[in-house]
């Protein structure tokens, strides 16, 4: 028979489902997936509600509902200080992943060069691969996840299109700094290129930091295709709301790419992410210092244990260096080993590598309930005193 498409034929299994599975079958508390263990506001579901009961429910307009593509621009305004036209320059997606797939099938052609950060989220490379994209991967390391100036110049070429930029970045948890972005955009213009800035985790900075997008950087306004999520901003990640916001000439092939694979999203979502988006600015500043506290309170338990933690400036991701316990020497082993025998699941931070990826380090979601947190970092505990023991 002739073989069907290359790029998905045989993909493994996503590590997220993997460890989800093993989690489910030894009854472990799962901090592998990235997604929070309550619904969202209570207002907003509400509003969801009522838009579905009072309708209508047929197709809303390709671009999405004009009441979210407004309240969208106006966010733009308000965090950003950018005037964006609703009616021109925004798109709702289903979901930040979709968007992804459309603005990469939308500007990446075959032959295309388009860089990678690396780490990176597991839709990147396979979607830049069906699109005919060749990767040009830039790495960052743990602890410090320092971008690399020579690396990253090396990367660009006369035939590089885009650069995939997530930032806040998953699973790094780093906030890219503003010389790290000039840096980014200066090569972009010199290189005539775009940037697609996937800036899902906007609103979840912490330490007082604040969120850069790259479309309000100096030259950048023509160049960059941002995507935003209601998942992230309103805890409700299975509702699938995504937007796009770029200058007309890169947003026209993108709604094109959506056409054809969407089409809509449901109208009633896109309502209640309307009115959840014009929120005050109370709710953004309670969501970040939320997540802030629930990252210090699983820090402040598990660094007393033995593993080194990284520092976490954003997302909701914490990393753990596992080496000085000397336990696994692979990191997929060890999140394994520590399912079946803790009884807590995380990510090995080395699945968000193509290749010769770091071995020691872990993550964990903490957009949990406290005493969720809690009961991770005491089974944790006494795990590792039983291995001890053990050793011993």
């Amino acid at each position: 028979m002739k073989p069907t498409n290359t790029v998905y034929t045989g993909l493994p299994t996503t590590i997220f489902e993997e460890m989800s599975r093993l989690a489910i079958a030894h009854k472990a508390v799962n901090l592998g997936q990235g997604f929070p263990d309550v619904d969202g506001p209570d207002d907003i579901r509400r509003e969801a509600a009522e838009a579905l009961m009072t309708g209508p429910n047929q197709y809303p307009p390709m671009m999405g509902v004009m009441a979210l593509r407004e309240a969208v621009a106006a966010n733009w305004k308000r965090f950003h200080g950018l005037d964006v036209d609703p009616a021109r320059e925004v798109l709702v997606t289903s979901g930040a992943t979709e968007a992804l797939s459309d603005a990469i099938n939308a500007l990446v052609e075959p032959g295309d060069e388009v860089i990678l950060i690396e780490p990176l989220y597991d839709c990147y490379l396979p979607l830049v691969k069906r699109a005919g994209g060749v990767a040009k991967r830039v790495r960052i390391t743990p602890p410090d996840w320092a971008l690399d100036e020579t690396a990253l110049r090396a990367a660009f070429s006369p035939r590089t299109k885009a650069l995939l930029l997530n930032n806040p970045h998953n699973p790094a948890a780093k906030v890219f700094t503003h010389d790290e972005l000039k840096l980014i955009a200066d090569l972009v213009v010199r290189h005539d290129s775009y940037v697609i800035a996937d800036e899902v985790y906007e609103h979840i900075v912490f330490d007082g930091l604040q969120h850069t997008s790259m479309l309000s950087l100096e030259g950048m306004r023509e160049r960059v295709v941002a995507i935003g999520s209601a998942g992230k901003s309103f805890s409700l990640t299975g509702w699938k709301v995504g937007y796009v916001t770029a200058a007309p000439k890169l947003i026209d092939p993108i709604v094109k790419a959506h056409q054809f694979t969407t089409f809509t999203t449901p109208p009633n979502l896109q309502i209640a992410v309307a009115y959840g988006l014009a929120k005050d600015d109370a709710y953004f500043k309670a969501l970040a210092a939320e997540l802030q506290e629930k990252r210090d309170r699983l820090a402040r338990q598990c660094a007393p244990l033995g593993p080194r933690v990284i520092p976490c400036r954003g997302t909701y991701f914490l990393t753990l260096d596992m080496s000085p316990l000397e336990l696994e020497s692979d990191d997929a082993a060890l999140a394994k080993r520590m399912t079946v025998e803790a009884g807590v699941t995380a990510v090995p931070v080395s699945a968000f590598y193509a290749s010769d990826a770091p071995r020691s380090f872990l993550r964990l979601c903490f957009s949990k309930r406290d005493n969720v947190l809690d009961e991770a970092a005491e089974r944790i505990s006494t795990w590792l005193q039983s291995v001890r023991e053990t050793a011993a």
